[in-house]
């Protein structure tokens, strides 16, 4: 719907403006998985498991007993790691990943950044890992359950791009459907009655400073249009225990793919 539209309907219909704005923070939409991601797939085993009413599709790619947990971000899916997931299984290492709800080949519907993020935590537990990978939003996911759960100690972790502050991911979605400021205030309440958390209070720069990461690393491209390095920044500042690791070229997608970065994550992640 164009944002003429959208600033019109604001006027007359702010109720069913609302709602259009939260069904499309809460219902992601999914890009179709490339072939080599599905080829990369197909080679692990594969079981479905129930939370929340969802069916969740997990992958596991068995290899030493160094374990590593892959955690993609909104919108995506396991798939979107598949050249580091193969040099993973190069190194010997186990890799995990997963389908988060109503992403990949999970079962689909209304879902939440909360509902992702406790199923983060209870992967990590299931799994029994020490080493995490996160990508985008997958980063806000997991840091905030590792902020919840301050007994789930991670030994490292790498940050693939990472968002700051939650609120900011809500304006972006207003500014792209073009509703008002006052739709957006009544989108934020209507979201905390939901989750039952304060928004501003949804930060990751806050939940780093508490967590048990033994050694972390943020990698961010300097140029990347959809999650300003600003905010990884942000995060490293109040992040005791993570270094930052600023490149170019890659952009926010293409950092999955590139030789160089998974490079640095496998050094990284190396005993």
């Amino acid at each position: 719907m164009r944002k003429t539209a959208v600033k019109f309907m604001s006027v007359f219909f702010p109720n069913w403006v609302v709602n259009m704005a939260y069904k499309a923070l809460t219902n992601p939409q999914m890009a179709k998985i490339r072939e080599h991601e599905t080829l990369t797939l197909n080679k692990a085993h594969q079981e479905t498991i129930e939370f929340e009413g969802f069916q969740i599709q997990t992958y596991t790619w068995l290899g030493g007993k160094d374990a590593v947990l892959l955690v993609h971000g909104w919108e995506g899916q396991a798939g979107n790691f598949a050249d580091l997931t193969e040099q993973l299984i190069t190194e010997n290492y186990t890799v995990y990943a997963f389908d988060a709800p109503s992403h990949g080949n999970s079962s689909k519907g209304q879902t939440s950044l909360f509902e992702f993020s406790e199923l983060v935590g209870l992967l990590i537990q299931k799994f029994n890992v020490t080493k995490i990978v996160s990508h985008s939003f997958g980063s806000v996911a997991t840091s905030y359950i590792l902020h919840k759960y301050p007994h789930l100690k991670i030994e490292k972790y790498v940050m693939l791009t990472t968002p700051d502050k939650f609120l900011e991911r809500i304006e972006d979605v207003a500014n792209k459907v073009g509703v008002s400021e006052k739709i957006k205030n009544k989108l934020i309440v209507k979201l905390e009655n939901a989750i039952h958390i304060k928004v501003q209070d949804f930060n990751v720069s806050d939940f780093v400073k508490k967590i048990q990461v033994e050694n972390a690393l943020i990698i961010h491209d300097k140029a990347d249009r959809i999650i300003p390095i600003e905010q990884a920044r942000k995060v490293h500042q109040n992040w005791k225990n993570a270094t930052i690791d600023e490149i170019e070229n890659t952009g926010h997608f293409k950092i999955l793919r590139s030789t160089n970065v998974i490079k640095k994550i496998i050094n990284f992640l190396k005993p």
